[in-house]
């Protein structure tokens, strides 16, 4: 038996992303069943440390790192747009965990001026900020404009969060010390590499006649990876930022029940339903717990120190399967500089 795919087939019982693996292969999600007890011992990274999630929304690997976080951190601040879903959200954790700090945000990712609201309270709490996960995404939909005259995905994957966190960077940075450096993630997708990344022309000038949803999907993806790397090598040190593939999961955006028929019909593309919005069976997903744990070794694992800027598939760095367009240094720093024309601010340290 692979110790480390027994840990990671079962980690939303044993919260086993949380555990300092030894350096080994990365983790095949369709092992056999697990046995009964892991013989390692947590080496828990996530103690005392305050944590800010996106998209939190129940049934989605956002609520399951936010519950399993919430078993460790000082104070976890779970965030959505919808304060009737998110307060069920939270109250479902604290039904389960009745010592957990939750602190409900109100966050909607396809407004700047409600970013720069919910960025206003959070830089009021008196707790620093000492890990920040970019995991809510917008629908896969027909072409849709914000109030802000943006494309809806670019905005709540990428412009929004891009505003988000330069707003709460002084935050971020107040949790820097001698010993820790904090981290931004960015819950990505293999799919940032389908495409031909991002697409300049139309990022802050939306074009209905030249939009396909699952290609704004996958430029969104990539300004995901691409500004990872570039808040990397602009924070100096002082940030470590990491972006990642959490793998395929059936979750909200893959319920035909919930999901529009454009995201169905992509997905059904990539291999992974039906036609009809069902599961293949020959398809590889991960359970949500093991969804979430590549976000969560993001957030904690010690040997990341040194990778800032890396990309992680099932929970490894993996740089070697970073697509081209999302990998070039130059798109980087030219999609930075264009996100900072976009929300009229500029993002410097």
């Amino acid at each position: 038996m692979n110790i480390r795919a027994d840990i990671f087939s079962r980690l939303s019982r044993t919260d086993a992303h949380l555990f300092y693996l030894p350096p080994c292969p990365t983790p095949p999600f369709h092992s056999p069943p697990p046995q009964k007890r892991s013989p390692l011992h947590s080496r828990d990274k996530s103690k005392e440390k305050n944590v800010l999630i996106t998209g939190t929304s129940l049934n989605g690997i956002g609520f399951e790192s936010a519950r399993v976080i919430a078993k460790h951190a000082n104070l976890v601040i779970m965030t959505g747009h919808n304060s009737d879903r998110l307060n069920l959200a939270a109250d479902t954790i604290k039904r389960e965990l009745p010592s957990a700090n939750i602190r409900p945000l109100i966050l909607d990712l396809s407004s700047l001026d409600a970013v720069r609201k919910a960025a206003g309270e959070v830089n009021a709490f008196p707790e620093p900020l000492h890990v920040l996960i970019h995991n809510a995404a917008a629908p896969i939909g027909p072409f849709k404009l914000t109030v802000d005259n943006l494309e809806s995905q670019v905005a709540t994957d990428h412009i929004c969060p891009f505003l988000f966190t330069k707003l709460v960077a002084p935050k971020i940075l107040s949790a820097r010390t001698e010993h820790y450096t904090p981290r931004v993630i960015f819950v990505s997708s293999i799919g940032h590499g389908i495409g031909t990344g991002v697409n300049f022309d139309t990022l802050g000038r939306p074009d209905p006649t030249r939009y396909v949803p699952m290609e704004a999907y996958y430029q969104a993806k990539s300004a995901n990876v691409l500004t990872a790397i570039e808040l990397s090598k602009r924070s100096k040190g002082q940030i470590n930022a990491y972006s990642l593939h959490p793998g395929g999961i059936y979750t909200n955006i893959m319920n035909p029940a919930s999901a529009p028929k454009e995201a169905v019909e992509g997905l059904h593309k990539l291999g992974l339903l039906e036609a009809d919005g069902t599961p293949r069976k020959d398809a590889t997903l991960k359970t949500m717990g093991q969804g979430a744990a590549t976000t969560l070794v993001a957030a904690f694992d010690p040997r990341l120190d040194d990778k800032s800027g890396a990309y992680l598939n099932d929970c490894v760095a993996a740089n070697e399967l970073i697509g081209p367009p999302s990998s070039d240094p130059a798109n980087a720093e030219r999609l930075w500089n264009l996100t900072e024309q976009i929300i009229g601010e500029t993002f410097t340290f």
